[in-house]
């Protein structure tokens, strides 16, 4: 999976146009970014990579690219 492919998928769940979203992206400042999207963030991690994602772990993340990182690990 590519990394756009996987910017892709974060605006989706955030529910944002494509292109709004790029890796350098901080999530606290995105609006959209709060404890619903770490819900869905935790669904779409176990469907789409089956990983079990903690809310210890999204407390870590800080941009996009953290959320990225977690995709590929």
């Amino acid at each position: 999976m590519t990394n756009q492919e996987k910017i892709m998928m974060i605006e989706e769940m955030l529910e944002l146009e494509e292109g709004e979203l790029n890796e350098n992206i901080v999530l606290s400042d995105l609006a959209e970014w709060d404890s619903m999207a770490a819900l869905s963030l935790i669904v779409l991690i176990d469907e789409e990579f089956e990983k079990k994602l903690t809310g210890k772990q999204i407390k870590e993340f800080k941009t996009v690219k953290d959320i990225m990182n977690f995709m590929e690990s």
